[in-house]
């Protein structure tokens, strides 16, 4: 049985020198947090599986990723570190993997360029390369370019790019599949109703996905207590959870939400 992954994430805005940790409330919102490679070495003392790191910008900005910032964490934290944000290119990723990442995360390039999943896996190994969903409820019928029967009061997960400014009308289920298909060993999975609101993972949109593919399913968005963690991984197939306010802001230690999930049955690395 594969051991369930406790994920931190680090929201990167770099737009000053040194670059600086934030969190927001559904993509708004946003407050300081601290600094990256701090909030890293605790993270890696506390027992986290891997950290991710996010240039939340970059896309946006058209900027190049925080390559400096990883190159000083990765001094001296040693378990897998993600990096996502401003990846347009197989040059991109190569230029990130020798910055010291062990994956990288793709949203907005790969929806616009699909087969950078592709060549991403081909040269890296699928476990490189993760693909990032930011997906909110959508309770219209249109889907794209089709029109769904959908029934009043259901609703469909509908994909956003460049850091939630942009909706695609892209399903978050196919978009998954196919995402799997091309050759994405993860799939980071962002809920942007639940994104910094204590709330919850969403289960129904985890459910959605994780019973759809057979790759692992990092949850993402809502994460305010250590039952939000323990409930995600009874009730959807989620093999990783991510969480950032909860760490950020010593609500919670890592250690001490393994060691609640493994009291309660979950399979845990401590």
């Amino acid at each position: 049985m594969l051991a369930k992954r406790i994920i931190p994430c680090l929201d990167c805005d770099l737009a000053v020198p040194e670059g600086r940790v934030v969190k927001g409330v559904e993509f708004k919102q946003i407050r300081y947090a601290g600094i990256p490679w701090k909030l890293s070495e605790k993270y890696y003392k506390d027992k986290a599986d891997e950290i991710i790191f996010l240039d939340i910008t970059a896309s946006h900005d058209r900027r190049d990723t925080m390559t400096n910032v990883i190159k000083k964490v990765s001094k001296n934290v040693f378990i897998p570190l993600t990096v996502g944000g401003g990846i347009h290119s197989l040059k991109d990723a190569k230029t990130v993997f020798h910055s010291g990442a062990d994956k990288v995360t793709l949203n907005t390039a790969a929806i616009k360029n699909p087969q950078l999943i592709k060549e991403i896996a081909e040269n890296y190994g699928s476990q490189a390369c993760v693909v990032a969903i930011d997906a909110k409820r959508n309770y219209s019928l249109s889907r794209g370019k089709e029109i769904y029967e959908t029934p009043k009061g259901e609703c469909w997960f509908e994909c956003s790019i460049y850091g939630g400014r942009e909706f695609t009308g892209m399903d978050a289920v196919a978009w998954a599949k196919e995402a799997q298909e091309l050759g994405a060993g993860d799939i980071m999975l962002t809920s942007m109703d639940r994104d910094g609101t204590y709330n919850g993972f969403d289960l129904e949109l985890t459910n959605a996905v994780s019973e759809n593919i057979q790759i692992p399913v990092i949850a993402s968005g809502g994460c305010g207590n250590p039952k939000h963690i323990l409930e995600v991984f009874k009730e959807t197939k989620a093999q990783g959870a991510l969480a950032a306010s909860i760490f950020h802001y010593n609500e919670y230690s890592i250690l001490d939400v393994k060691k609640y999930l493994k009291k309660n049955g979950i399979h845990v690395r401590l």
